[in-house]
């Protein structure tokens, strides 16, 4: 009865716990269990009751008692979403409680094919560990992680113990001296549990807590601060390290020195992990993001980690040392880290990218503005291009309003004001009137208040920079006939630069090739990688007089470039589709091997090339629609076994795997293109050939989209 009575009265009358209690750790420990997508976890939670009350919750996602609990002292109780804890709490007291639990998470902590990962943004961690959705509660976590004895583990805070194998066979052999060191090793071997445990010192936000298992090498860096940086990745990746993460140590020196505030935390580790469903997540010192971004030295040129890198170490401070109270304040995250990793860029590439890529954002966000579809900064359901691209842009304008000296020291008075705490857009913008006498109230009402984009204000700021000057004079040139600009874009061409030069590539396209040849020529002369790629990727007719120049950006340091001159290559001069082929065999590309799956399907396509292994290349491609493969390897691999038709029964199985993938973009690709096939009878018989190879998952999707496999046999 007294259970009932306290569930009921605080489900109806704890409209704001965080008025109530305040959850001050977490300490858990966490074993995943990889085959049957679970996880178990043993927790001790103290709290600080504010106001008298009967019972405190932590959120917790469907999650069941894993055994009776001991303590007499409170009453645990697990609902549909919550873990309650009751009792006599008075205010002014810290409590302490425990239990177990099980849980089998839905969203938030991923069993990919060789790691599990968490992704616990928006208010999504209680899915595997109680804790507290509310991101007003900030709370220390200790985590412990046990695991099997050939992963790593990776989490917030700093590791306190290490898993010692050896020490566990030391004791042993002195307890048991008689038994060989070799079934001393074996025994070991076979039932060692390392426990990773993990210590945090300061209070954060639950949804930063995150963790990564799996086969991890690492690199060690240390910050001109002392702060020590650990750069993960997979051994099989050791040769990729230094272009991945080029710059990091940049980075951070940069962010620390320009933010004025130290970095707020113990350590700062980055691990690239499969299947991940952002470009990266800022978890407490803790950045896990996309393997699409480990690349070697050739694909550090076309698809870098150098933005998203900044971008989630500036979270460090503007998001996870500073919190948001609430969506309606969002851009404080996400336009501040995206301002301020443009800045880093800055530092590292000088003004000219840093105004190019203001000026590519400005052109999304005038074009979603002129639609009427502009929003503003606070509106809390506005779009990521609003919460990001317009707070960066935000920002830009009110720095320039009020000068670098003055922006600079509000920002450390405002982080420093509010560390560890949530803020306010008003609290943010109290400080820049604290420390400066410009009036800033137009700037409020046209950046945070309008929903209208403020293009002219953005062509001002742009024409400070003499390098945007220069490029809005050729974007001029766009309108005129060939005959009367070819010698402005001849001029820009002699000595182009990355942007003014694609620009003036951009104005040749469709032009009479007698009137633009020797502009082309001069492009490619220029030996500027991004003119030519500009040129690969434009040009689909190649004139014969323009052939072998044309041929040599298979040899550029691009596998994008790579990948459009091959496609136009081949188009155009099918009889030398295997020199071409030839050239680019051995070539894998980025990470989604996309040279590599280029060279597979135009050999399959290409009667006279590689005949002898057909089968073998076909094998290949196919296999890379499977899930021992990331999503986009396999996406790619989907669409070329889709162009060429070749639906074997594995093609068919991995389709259907890959419409129950967690990654929703991914999966509804792949469910679109199982509707289309299904259309044809082929390839409804081929389910049923293959449907008692199929996983229950798999099963279900067929049931659920109408497909029955005893009607289809009939």
């Amino acid at each position: 009865m007294r259970y009932l009575f306290f569930l009921l009265f605080t489900t109806f009358c704890f409209a704001q716990q965080t008025d109530v209690v305040d959850f001050l750790k977490i300490s858990a420990t966490v074993t995943p269990n990889a085959e049957k997508k679970l996880v178990k976890g043993d927790v001790s939670v103290s709290f600080n009751v504010l106001k008298k009350t009967d019972a405190v919750y932590l959120d917790a996602i469907a999650m069941t008692a894993d055994k009776e609990h001991s303590d007499s002292l409170f009453s645990i109780a697990f609902t549909e979403d919550e873990i309650w804890i009751g009792g006599d709490f008075e205010p002014g007291y810290t409590y302490q409680a425990s239990f177990s639990y099980t849980a089998a998470p839905k969203k938030a902590l991923y069993f990919t094919e060789d790691q599990i990962w968490t992704q616990g943004q928006g208010k999504n961690t209680s899915h595997w560990l109680p804790s507290i959705d509310d991101m007003n509660d900030k709370i220390e976590f200790d985590l412990e992680f046990v695991t099997n004895n050939k992963a790593t583990v990776i989490s917030n805070g700093l590791l306190a113990r290490m898993p010692d194998k050896d020490s566990l066979v030391d004791r042993l052999l002195k307890i048991e001296p008689e038994i060989p060191v070799s079934e001393i090793n074996k025994i070991v071997d076979e039932n060692y549990q390392p426990r990773w445990r993990f210590d945090m010192q300061k209070p954060m936000s639950s949804y930063l807590v995150a963790f990564a298992m799996g086969d991890f090498d690492k690199k060690e860096l240390v910050s001109s601060s002392g702060v020590p940086i650990e750069l993960y990745y997979r051994p099989q990746d050791s040769l990729k390290v230094e272009a991945t993460y080029r710059y990091t140590k940049d980075i951070f020196d940069f962010l620390e020195s320009k933010i004025g505030v130290p970095y707020p935390w113990q350590n700062y580790k980055q691990v690239p992990v499969r299947d991940f469903l952002y470009a990266g997540m800022e978890n407490t010192g803790c950045t896990l993001f996309s393997e699409a971004f480990v690349v070697d030295e050739i694909g550090f040129n076309d698809k870098n980690y150098v933005n998203v890198n900044a971008h989630e170490l500036a979270h460090q401070w503007f998001g996870n040392l500073i919190t948001e109270t609430e969506g309606t304040h969002h851009w404080l995250h996400e336009g501040f880290a995206t301002y301020y990793a443009l800045q880093a860029e800055r530092a590292i590439f000088g003004e000219e990218y840093y105004y190019w890529k203001l000026y590519q954002s400005a052109e999304k966000l005038i074009a979603i503005s002129n639609q009427g579809k502009g929003q503003s900064l606070l509106n809390p359901k506005a779009s990521s291009l609003t919460f990001y691209e317009k707070g960066a842009w935000a920002l830009h304008i009110l720095n320039e309003t009020v000068g670098d000296e003055v922006f600079d020291r509000a920002v450390k008075n405002y982080l420093n004001k509010h560390a560890f705490g949530n803020v306010t857009t008003e609290d943010f913008v109290n400080e820049i009137k604290t420390v400066s006498s410009v009036d800033i109230s137009a700037w409020e009402k046209d950046w945070l208040q309008q929903t209208a984009f403020q293009a002219n204000a953005v062509y001002e700021s742009m024409l400070k920079s003499p390098f945007m000057t220069s490029l809005f004079d050729i974007m001029r040139l766009r309108n005129l006939p060939i005959s009367e600009k070819k010698n402005e874009l001849n001029r820009v061409l002699t000595f182009p630069t990355d942007f003014i030069g694609q620009e003036a590539i951009l104005q040749l396209d469709d032009q009479p090739w007698d009137e633009v040849e020797f502009l082309y020529k001069k492009g490619m002369a220029s030996n500027n990688l991004f003119v030519r790629q500009a040129i690969a990727l434009q040009m689909d007719k190649i004139p014969d007089s323009f052939k072998v120049e044309f041929e040599s950006l298979l040899d550029d340091d691009s596998y994008a470039t790579k990948e459009a001159a091959l496609m136009h290559l081949v188009t155009n001069f099918p009889s030398e589709t295997s020199k071409y082929l030839d050239k680019i065999k051995d070539i894998e590309g980025f990470q989604d091997k996309n040279i590599r799956q280029q060279f597979l399907a135009y050999s399959l396509a290409t009667r006279n090339y590689g005949a002898a292994s057909k089968k073998e290349l076909q094998d290949e491609l196919v296999g890379y629609l499977s899930g021992l493969y990331s999503f986009e390897i396999r996406e790619i691999a989907f669409g070329y076994i889709n162009q060429l038709g070749m639906w074997d029964n594995n093609a068919v199985h991995y389709l259907i795997n890959a419409c129950t993938h967690h990654y929703w973009r991914f999966r509804n690709g792949a469910r679109d293109l199982l509707d289309e096939k299904l259309k044809e009878s082929s390839f409804r018989k081929t389910i049923q050939t293959i449907y008692g190879d199929l996983n229950e998952a798999e099963k279900e999707y067929l049931v659920r989209i109408g497909f029955n496999i005893s009607v289809e046999k009939k």
